[in-house]
């Protein structure tokens, strides 16, 4: 597991297109919430791939209608 479990990462909105930053939580390994857009606040379901050693493979967001 790395020293941190805690990183920024850049989003994408898909409802408005606007790229904003959010930290993410990465000690519970791969998983996938809801967290309300910086810009527009429409409900983005954002996917995190980790791998076993804690490191950020993947982020995904996505509208919570996919």
């Amino acid at each position: 597991m790395s020293d941190t479990a805690l990183e920024f990462v850049r989003i994408d909105c898909p409802y408005c297109g606007e790229s904003f930053e959010t930290q993410v939580d990465l000690s519970a390994g791969s998983q996938s919430y809801i967290e309300d857009c910086a810009v527009c606040c429409k409900p983005i379901e954002i996917v995190l791939r980790v791998d076993d050693e804690g490191k950020l493979l993947e982020v995904m967001a996505r509208t919570d209608q996919e």
